[in-house]
């Protein structure tokens, strides 16, 4: 539809421009019988009215001409103005298209976030009842375990012995001993050799602690420098950019007086070489962007390696921390201690040796580069703006030559026809305001350009610059980031091996004191078998003893004494079986002593195992 209107408007303005031409048409045919007339008879004058007449035909030719460019310039926009409608259309029904699909996907996605709820909310249960299941063994394993524990620590009471009751009971044979005195002999031994440890362990964490203090006045001291060196570097960014700040006005101000003092024929043959470098300018701004993000992408991803290093090595320190507390009981760690810390505090001195160098050097050359830099952008503008002033001066010539050729021919032309040349020079005129005011506006814009161009330039070189610094600093930090990550895994390594000495030390205590447990369970039974079969001794002698007391005979009553055992070696006395009963109860008490004794060290092992465990995990 928008073509046909066009069409059909070209028509009625071809249509009107045939018309504006038959009145000119018939202007000019009596000028030139006037003119034959003038020739032949030499008596008739042109009046005004006819000349008034040909200008008031010519105003309305151009006004006709002019009427048909404002119609063309119409119709265009139209056209213009129906594309663009038709050009958002279509983006609206993609829009529309687009939202249906992105609602079907949402709708996709929560039916199946919906069902995987579901099926975790299943498991979730399942788990919560399998969990349940297995709180009920255990509280039931937990109170049978009680109740056995209970029994033994009656059993077992006043296990401690001195040292001269240790000599005493040491010297006699272990078959002359009962279970109380055997259980405290060695538990006197375990616990004997248990304090000289502790007492051990107690002076090597004392002189581990001052080593410890050491490290920390190392750390503060190292991170007070690093804050220093922070500081100054900030410091210099800041004067960095003050400077690339500073350098950009001045390089616009010489900019702006050297196009001052350019003329009119200089500045239009400038504009094409401006543009050509204006593109040029573009694709370097370009390949700078691309490079930029390539280096913004390089820089989160080592942030990225730099964080997980940091959170490795705060894990690392928080293990070594644990380590050395669970690992006082070594005797040899101090004199590798003391020759570690002699190590690193030489490690120490040459680093921070390697570190001044490294700065110093990395200064220098900073310097060097910016002068060098500085001295080629400098020589580069002298050599660009030589070049451009010699093709503007060819340019000039060119075009000097060229208007003296065009004055000579348009004087040749106007000699020839003085009529048409006044109207071609109205029209010349018309054209040159029309051409001065788009050159002017073309002239506004390229400026503007120009300005943004090198306001954009100035600015991607000063971010260049810095992401370059900021990269070689960021190399230097994953350089002492690199080293300290290869010593703590070697301190890791070594932490590792240390633990799995301790791991097999503590399953073989542990396998030990199991053993011991079955041990000391299998003699338990054994004595209370023993005790329940004297218990009915016991009660057939009393029972004996009563009905012997009943009998009138002395001579059946010791018959039937001595037919049931008595003269053995059985208690039948009161004062004989309070002994023993005491005796009993004092065993009784050790052993659940012992057993109380031995139940908490195997909760605490198993505690230390879980911890260890954790932390290997």
């Amino acid at each position: 539809m928008s073509h046909e209107s066009s069409q059909e408007m070209k028509k009625v303005n071809v249509s009107s421009s045939l018309e504006s031409e038959d009145p000119s048409l018939e202007s000019t045919m009596p000028t030139d019988d006037v003119s034959s007339s003038e020739e032949k008879e030499g008596t008739i004058k042109i009046t005004k009215q006819l000349i008034e007449r040909k200008e008031l035909l010519h105003n309305l030719q151009l006004l006709k001409i002019e009427l048909s460019q404002k119609n063309l310039m119409i119709d265009n926009l139209k056209v213009e103005y129906l594309t663009k409608i038709e050009e958002l259309e279509e983006k609206l029904n993609d829009a529309i298209h687009q939202k249906q699909l992105l609602s079907l996907r949402l709708d996709s996605q929560l039916a199946l976030q919906q069902e995987d709820a579901r099926k975790h909310q299943a498991l979730m249960k399942q788990e919560m009842e399998t969990v349940l299941l297995r709180q009920k063994q255990l509280e039931e394993t937990n109170h049978q375990l009680r109740e056995r524990a209970g029994n033994i620590r009656h059993s077992l009471r006043d296990l401690e012995l001195t040292n001269d009751s240790y000599e005493k009971l040491k010297s006699l044979p272990e078959d002359q001993l009962s279970i109380s005195e055997y259980v405290s002999v060695r538990f006197y031994e375990v616990v004997h050799s248990l304090r000289k440890e502790l007492s051990d362990l107690q002076m090597k964490k004392g002189s581990l602690t001052e080593e410890l203090n050491g490290y920390k006045s190392q750390l503060k001291c190292l991170t007070e420098s690093y804050e220093d060196e922070r500081r100054t570097r900030s410091e210099l960014e800041v004067r960095c950019q003050r400077l690339t700040l500073e350098l950009a006005d001045t390089k616009q101000m010489i900019q702006q007086g050297d196009y001052r003092q350019e003329n009119y024929d200089k500045v239009k043959s400038e504009r094409d070489v401006f543009e050509h470098e204006l593109s040029e300018l573009r694709r370097k701004l370009e390949i700078l962007e691309a490079s930029y993000k390539a280096q913004t992408k390089e820089r989160n991803d080592l942030a990225k390696e730099l964080a997980t290093v940091q959170q490795s090595l705060n894990l690392l320190q928080k293990d070594k921390d644990y380590l050395n507390r669970q690992n006082m009981e070594l005797s040899v760690r101090c004199a590798h201690e003391e020759d570690r810390l002699e190590r690193l505090q030489i490690q120490l001195e040459d680093a921070k040796k390697a570190r001044e160098e490294m700065y110093e050097k990395y200064v220098t050359s900073r310097q060097v580069i910016v002068y060098h830099y500085k001295s080629e952008y400098e020589k580069r503008l002298h050599e660009e703006l030589e070049q451009i002033r010699l093709k503007t001066n060819q340019e000039i010539e060119q075009l000097r030559s060229a208007s003296r050729e065009m004055y000579e021919c348009e004087n040749r032309n106007l000699r020839e026809a003085r009529d048409n040349a006044v109207a071609e020079k109205e029209r010349a005129v018309i054209a040159e305001k029309d051409a001065l005011r788009k050159y002017d506006q073309l002239l506004e814009q390229y400026r503007q350009m120009q300005l943004g161009t090198e306001s954009k330039v100035a600015e991607l070189l000063h971010q260049s610059k810095l992401k370059s610094f900021e990269t070689e600093h960021v190399q230097l930090m994953q350089q002492e980031t690199a080293k300290s990550l290869s010593q703590c895994q070697m301190e890791c390594e070594k932490y590792q091996r240390k633990l799995e000495v301790l791991t097999k030390e503590f399953y073989s205590l542990q396998s030990s004191s199991e053993t011991r447990i079955i041990e000391l369970q299998t003699q338990n039974s054994e004595f209370q078998a023993r005790l329940d079969t004297y218990e009915k001794l016991e009660k057939e002698l009393d029972e004996i003893i009563l009905q012997t007391a009943e009998m009138e005979d002395e001579v059946e009553a010791e018959r039937v004494l001595f037919s049931y055992g008595y003269g053995a070696n059985v208690p039948t006395t009161a004062k004989r079986r309070l002994k023993q009963s005491v005796h009993l109860a004092r065993r009784l008490l050790q052993l659940e002593k012992q057993n109380s004794l031995l139940v908490k060290d195997l909760e605490h092992r198993k505690e230390q195992v879980t911890q260890i465990s954790q932390e290997v995990n």
